[in-house]
């Protein structure tokens, strides 16, 4: 009977998906209002304030190997989301969630590049797979030149988040998962605050409705990133991936629901990229069991 009450590292990961999918418009509502550095800056600045105000006492035990995991996984926390808040500016939340899809095949290429780690030959087929949906996704549509700057913008996004999970899942057992999340959060947020006037970003306009819709996104980032953290010490990657495959899904079905249409071409790519994530881990998940 407990094990009914016991925290499911699957069904938390289903849920979180479910919150993610729903982010990618509401990032491109406030850009309406900023610019993505201030609002990368405010958003992880408040979810590691969240995260701190949690922690507490526990923020005294950081260890050296926290440090170094919070920072290499917020380094690409930083990349994975700010080339993605750009891309948002001039493509739609359906085709960016989509095209950051395209991460899920690439995790076992990247793991076989970094740790050696050879795919099956599955793996190849859903990077295949993924990659004729990425054509398809990307080519031109109302106006929009194929592989425009917003969706090269995505694409590089999509190898960082793919390199975030792949860091996530090397470092779990070895820290302690809440206060690597305080870390990641904080070194994304000042790398962020550190690049605005580099980059000459305004001061945002419309302030309140800006950092309102930052800081919600904020503590949304806070329960992904410490759910994502704490499930893959008991799921490897390539499981976890398997459930993060929905959350494109999610991401177009409140777009459609916004008003956004993705043409004919690109629905049979996203169909495409969807069916890559799944063949190309599926026989990985099997291996681990």
């Amino acid at each position: 009977m407990t094990n009914l009450f016991r925290p499911s590292p699957q069904l938390a990961l289903i849920l979180i998906t479910m919150i993610w999918g729903g982010t990618f418009l509401t990032v491109q509502t406030a850009l309406d209002y900023g610019e993505p550095l201030y609002f990368i800056a405010i958003r992880f600045g408040s979810a590691a304030i969240f995260m701190a105000f949690i922690l507490r006492q526990d923020l005294f035990r950081i260890t050296r190997q926290d440090v170094l995991a919070g920072t290499f996984i917020g380094v690409f926390l930083f990349l994975g989301y700010t080339l993605q808040t750009y891309g948002l500016k001039s493509i739609t939340s359906s085709k960016s969630a989509f095209i950051t899809a395209f991460a899920v095949p690439l995790i076992p290429v990247l793991q076989w590049i970094v740790f050696k780690d050879r795919p099956r030959f599955s793996s190849w087929i859903g990077i295949a797979l993924a990659f004729a949906g990425l054509i398809l996704i990307a080519g031109p549509s109302g106006g929009e030149a194929a592989f425009s700057i917003g969706v090269i913008l995505t694409i590089l996004s999509a190898i960082a988040v793919a390199l975030e999970v792949i860091l996530i899942g090397w470092y779990a057992g070895k820290i302690d998962v809440r206060r690597v999340t305080f870390l990641q959060l904080l070194v994304a947020s000042v790398i962020a605050a550190v690049l605005i006037p580099v980059m000459g970003e305004p001061v945002p306009h419309s302030l309140g409705i800006f950092a309102g819709l930052a800081i919600l996104l904020g503590l949304a980032s806070a329960v992904i990133q410490a759910t994502m953290n704490w499930a893959q010490k008991s799921l490897s990657p390539t499981r976890a991936t398997i459930i993060y495959s929905a959350e494109p899904v999610w991401a177009g079905i409140i777009g459609r629901i916004a008003g956004e249409r993705l043409p004919s071409a690109a629905l049979v790519g996203a169909a495409l990229i969807i069916s890559a994530m799944l063949i190309s881990e599926l026989s990985s998940t099997k291996k681990d069991q």
